[in-house]
């Protein structure tokens, strides 16, 4: 579900919804009545969005040529027709460049997404194209969250001048941006800067917009306003706008009322979207007594708080648990009409059901069914999530059996509500259905779902389906969680399957992040007890200082039983410098195998010499050992490295 905050050239689309918590999300959910006006012309008020137009003879010549009856019934039959193909064959000479590109705008506007494809590729084809045409198809593809249709009609413009054009740069940006390829959108705009654009106050708008939801937004909001700034560009009452949802998104109060009060000391006057985005600053730790201040502010300033400000400050006073003020404000809510839909409901009912008031939250949520109020469905993933966290399996399980005979709509937020409740009840079958949902849908799984599902796996203890479900996990760029992801590591050795449990520790080893100590050593036994040396060799030269004597030396003698013999004496340098002193039974048993392989004579030999340069003794078991096969070496050469004195030796 998205909420437009306000409307230019730029549309800003931020998820009001997030997938933690359907409700209490920190971006500005403002809706501006009167959206403030930029200083910079749109696209569509721009001098330069108005077709070309030839030199004019005459007025009623002119008339004639524009609206000949010819070309509207073209305009017609090319808006209605199911046959675009052949129409285009019959129709398209007559028609002139603002005709196809009002029929461009018009598929546009009615999501006709591949109607507007086909009539774009046959302008191209028969170049009868401009600008316009390139900036409004781009701005549909984003629209149809298409962004990969929209980069290669960009990349497709061999016209320098029009690939620089402002309105067309600006449409790519925007579609980037809601298609959330923020990194993608802030490369090409670095790349647009070096081939000549010419940034105007929508372009920065576009950006800021990325940065809402953008893991370091703030700080790369901070770097473009310098940058706006440095271009003689100035900040609108939108940018100001853009700036206050992305400090609500990063928990930046002070900062918020820094731009704030900035933006009316430069003589911007904020209207309702600011005073509410400024509010949903405040509910981030329902600071209800600056949100009260601010709502006397803006009466004061001849400004009534509409549905927005009083729906933000009901979000408010829920954070701040002052459950009693939500519900009076909840009333008011429904007597000035502005509760017509289930969000001021569900605002009340997710805070209840987090401070553990649960009878008071299914109390809300009877009142949503008693009301006849408009759901969208979003009360039952309310309720669902609190019964699970609850432990009332049943009552999650029969609330996502009714929300799916009642809704048929899905999004990934519904999704995994459901999955979570009947992953937790044990309902295998109507979990597999909800993925075939996800697939019917086209949704697809995030972090939590992937959660939701290796958790449930491993507590069935079908852990084979929890691997394949992490390294799925793990393909689509989602970072495994260590807690879960060890827990698996271990029951995977337990069954059997060490190559999936190291396959599972070097997922989390590679993902750059700092890893539990006692992991490396829990992987390690597994590996020792699997038999697979090479492997457990990797964990120890990459964490021998990590490893307990204990385990090492297991490790040591098992690999100078089985391991490769040509990493024998690499292990035993591995594990000395790691600090751990090398037991006199590791060195007697690497000794018996070199014997046993005598055509590694050389490398028996390098030992016997680090052994003795480290401060190593042969003691008398071994050294009898090697005096008794001397033939295999040569006996001179053993008696002669066994009397040396102990010294430090180059190998």
């Amino acid at each position: 579900m998205e909420i437009v905050l306000w409307s230019s050239s730029t549309v800003i689309q931020p998820h009001f919804l997030t997938r933690q918590s359907p409700i209490l999300s920190n971006t500005a959910i403002a809706v501006p009545t009167n959206p403030p006006r930029r200083r910079t012309a749109s696209i569509q008020t721009s001098p330069y969005a108005t077709e070309p137009k030839s030199p004019q003879t005459s007025h009623s010549s002119n008339s004639s040529s524009r609206f000949s009856s010819a070309r509207r019934a073209a305009i017609a039959e090319l808006k209605r027709g199911p046959k675009l193909d052949s129409a285009l064959h019959r129709l398209g000479e007559i028609l002139e460049l603002q005709d196809l590109n009002g029929i461009l705008r018009y598929f546009g506007e009615q999501r006709r997404w591949q109607d507007a494809s086909q009539l774009f590729d046959w302008m191209r084809e028969q170049e009868k194209i401009n600008f316009v045409s390139y900036s409004s198809f781009i701005k549909y593809m984003g629209k149809a969250r298409n962004p990969k249709k929209a980069l290669e009609v960009y990349n497709s413009i061999q016209d320098e001048s029009t690939r620089n054009h402002v309105s067309i740069c600006n449409s790519i940006l925007s579609c980037l941006v809601k298609s959330g390829k923020f990194e993608s959108c802030i490369e090409l705009f670095d790349k647009m800067k070096k081939s000549g654009l010419q940034p105007d106050e929508v372009t920065y708008s576009t950006l800021l917009t990325g940065c809402i939801n953008y893991k370091d937004g703030f700080l790369k909001a901070l770097k473009l306003v310098q940058e706006l700034k440095e271009n003689g560009l100035h900040m609108d009452g939108v940018i100001y706008g853009t700036l206050l949802a992305i400090c609500a998104s990063n928990n930046r109060c002070d900062e918020a009322e820094a731009f704030f009060q900035k933006m009316k000391d430069e003589g911007v006057s904020p209207n309702e979207f600011h005073y509410s985005s400024l509010l949903n600053v405040y509910s981030i730790d329902g600071n209800y007594t600056k949100a009260d201040g601010l709502v006397k502010d803006m009466k004061s300033a001849g400004l009534a708080p509409n549905k927005v400000t009083l729906t933000t400050l009901l979000k408010v006073y829920v954070r701040g648990e002052l459950f009693e003020k939500s519900r009076e404000l909840l009333v008011e809510l429904e007597r000035l009409g502005f509760a017509a839909d289930e969000m001021p409901y569900c605002l009340l009912m997710d805070g209840l059901a987090k401070a553990g008031r649960i009878p008071e939250a299914k109390a809300i949520f009877d009142e949503i069914e008693q009301k006849g109020v408009k759901s969208d469905g979003y009360s039952h993933s309310i309720m669902i999530s609190a019964f699970c966290r609850t432990g009332c399996l049943e009552e999650a399980k029969q609330l996502a059996r009714d929300f799916e005979a009642r809704y048929d709509k899905y999004d990934l937020v519904m999704l995994n509500t459901m999955l979570r409740a009947y992953c937790k009840a044990g309902e295998m079958e109507s979990m597999m259905q909800m993925l075939k949902k996800m697939d019917e849908f086209k949704i697809s799984p995030d972090w939590n779902t992937f959660q939701i599902l290796i958790r449930y796996f491993c507590k069935e203890r079908l852990y084979q389906l929890a691997y394949r479900t992490v390294v799925d996990m793990h393909s689509k760029g989602h970072q495994l969680d260590e807690e879960i992801a060890s827990v698996l590591i271990v029951q995977l050795g337990k069954t059997g399957a060490p190559s999936e449990a190291f396959s599972v520790y070097n997922m989390l080893r590679f993902s750059k992040r700092t890893m539990c100590k006692a992991l490396h050593e829990k992987v390690l036994k597994i590996l020792v007890a699997g038999g697979l040396l090479k492997d457990a060799y990797v964990v120890v030269k990459d964490n021998a200082k990590r490893i307990s004597p204990h385990s090492l030396k297991k490790f040591a003698i098992s690999f100078m039983k089985t391991g490769n013999v040509n990493l024998i004496n690499d292990v035993l340098k591995v594990v000395h410098s790691s600090g751990h002193r090398i037991d006199q039974e590791v060195f007697d048993v690497a000794i018996s195998r070199y014997i046993r392989e005598s055509e590694k004579k050389e490398r028996l030999l390098q030992l016997l010499h680090w052994m003795r340069g480290q401060g190593y003794k042969v003691d008398s078991s071994s050294r009898n050992l090697l005096l008794k096969n001397s033939h295999l070496f040569g006996r001179h050469v053993i008696a002669e490295t066994l009397s040396r004195p102990q010294r430090m030796l180059m190998m």
